[in-house]
């Protein structure tokens, strides 16, 4: 009998991950599998497989290099059927193992595979929790419990005392807890715009590459050119870079949209963040230090702190607190597909062309692109939020469903009827115009309210609130909009409303 088999998946790969700690070197054995089924059970985006694959065969060599006996299995190994639990399998009675080790899992399919596993086989299985956040799922439920609303605001501030970020005498710096307010302004065409560090594939990386296109040719999305970082030493030049040309004008525009510009001030570390390549606190960190340093402003550096100790660890707290049945809410019972434009990027609203089309190519849209445009988008138009959720799930290279989800369900879709967002996240063409320049080359007209030739978003803005008026109106965020309905003409509201119903049927491919 060998020692433990300690599994190892694919976003744990962070060498502090709590499945080898207390570890014994000389008898128990890493196991990490490249497996069909993680691939396919959605047909995530090539961008994304690759990089997952590649990352996990760096970190591999990274424990190797450590003194860790690696059992690595690749694609070629575990086959077209291949699955977390087949594998466990093969080593048990390859192996007679003492027992499994394993990090909780980030997806609740997953988590109910390892919990299966002892009686499956026999087998003593450890399933460990993930500490790699900053709020554990007992403190999350204990915030919870016996609060009638659950707001992300509420949380945020909760994790400011507990880290001590941006914080002075147990008072916010600044004596303001958000700076949401100075975060929303337009971008300039003429701005300087920085870029994410790009890095060359190396050998290893090209070995994937060319898998993924051998193994995953119909797969969503542009699998080259590949400049993501795959390994911790890439993912912490990635952080320094961001937090030296970027962080610094993250704030003013992180809401702000241009046409050919698909990063803007965003830091694309969610890739990194989301596979454990980096430590969400350490980040936090650092970009406090630059604060403090006065290399960047307080709106800057608060802005890019509440998305990772506000939003990420908010919605991981939501999707455990509410899984398994959180999936499948659908408040609006929302059935239309998702349209056939979101796989092709093939449509004339510049604005959806733009977001479409860089996805394919980076596998990345930044979150007002997801929330006000492809999000926005599918709210007004009826698409299924189960759809929804599973078409985000596979195009984004950061998108795991603990994350994905709730931002889907609840905050982009409003699918819990209002669980986690104060209100519905929708907007008609004018917001679009506001926040980005896609509006000056588009077919279509944003100031026009209704006809062949206005923004689809402002008929589809309205009809959709008068569509669900009574679940809507009594939102008291949402009562000046019902009175601004009820103050158009009668005329004005049929023009508009058919002018929805005519765009749904087109996109409905009804003549």
């Amino acid at each position: 009998m060998t020692g433990r088999l300690i599994l190892v998946l694919g976003d744990q790969l962070t060498p502090a991950i709590s499945a080898l700690r207390g570890a014994d070197k000389a008898r128990d054995v890493v196991v990490m599998c490249e497996v069909a089924e993680e691939a396919t059970y959605v047909r995530h985006h090539k961008k994304k497989i690759a990089f997952i694959l590649s990352s996990m065969r760096h970190f591999a060599d990274e424990l190797r290099a450590a003194g860790w006996t690696v059992d690595y299995h690749t694609l070629g190994e575990t086959g077209a059927s291949g699955s977390f639990t087949t594998e466990v399998e093969h080593w048990i009675e390859r192996s007679r193992p003492a027992g499994i080790v394993v990090t909780s899992p980030g997806e609740w399919r997953l988590l109910e595979m390892a919990r299966g596993w002892q009686n499956q086989f026999g087998v003593a299985v450890d399933i460990r929790a993930d500490d790699r956040f900053i709020c554990s799922e007992t403190e999350f439920s204990a915030w919870a419990e016996d609060r009638k609303q659950l707001r992300m605001e509420d949380f945020y501030r909760e994790m400011r005392r507990k880290t001590g970020l941006l914080m002075e005498a147990g008072e916010p710096c600044g004596s303001r807890w958000n700076f949401d307010h100075d975060n929303r302004k337009p971008a300039r065409p003429d701005l300087l715009m920085p870029r994410p560090l790009r890095f060359e594939p190396d050998q290893i990386t090209r070995d994937v590459l060319g898998l993924v296109e051998q193994r995953f040719p119909d797969h969503f999305g542009d699998l080259e050119p590949f400049w993501f970082g795959v390994t911790r030493a890439q993912a912490e030049q990635a952080l320094t870079h961001f937090i030296g040309t970027t962080l610094g004008r993250f704030g003013d525009f992180q809401d702000a949209m241009l046409d050919g510009e698909a990063f803007l001030y965003h830091s694309v570390l969610s890739v990194y963040l989301n596979v454990g390549l980096l430590d969400p606190l350490d980040v936090c960190r650092r970009a406090e230090a630059a604060y403090r340093s006065g290399r960047v402003p307080l709106n800057a550096a608060e802005g890019f702190i509440r998305q990772i100790i506000g939003w990420r660890e908010y919605v991981r707290g939501i999707y455990w607190l509410k899984m398994p049945e959180y999936v499948e809410q659908n408040y609006f019972n929302q059935k239309r597909p998702v349209p056939e434009f979101y796989w092709t990027g093939d449509t004339p609203m510049a604005c959806l062309r733009a977001a479409i089309g860089q996805t394919r190519r980076e596998a990345y849209a930044h979150h007002i692109q997801r929330l006000m445009l492809t999000g926005n988008f599918a709210l007004l138009a009826g698409v299924s939020p189960q759809a929804l959720h599973e078409w985000y799930l596979l195009v984004y290279a950061d998108a795991y469903e603990w994350v994905e989800l709730p931002n889907t369900l609840g905050m982009s879709q409003f699918a819990d009827g209002g669980l986690l967002a104060s209100k519905p996240y929708v907007a008609s063409g004018a917001y679009i115009n506001r926040m980005s320049d896609y509006c000056k080359g588009c077919r279509y007209d944003v100031t026009k309210p209704h006809g062949e030739d206005a923004c689809p978003f402002n008929a589809l803005y309205w009809a959709f609130l008068a569509r669900h008026r009574e679940k809507l109106a009594g939102n008291p965020r949402m009562a000046q909009m019902y009175r601004t309905w009820d103050k158009l003409s009668g005329e004005r509201r049929g023009l508009t409303l058919a002018s929805a119903e005519a765009f749904l049927g087109e996109l409905d491919g009804i003549t």
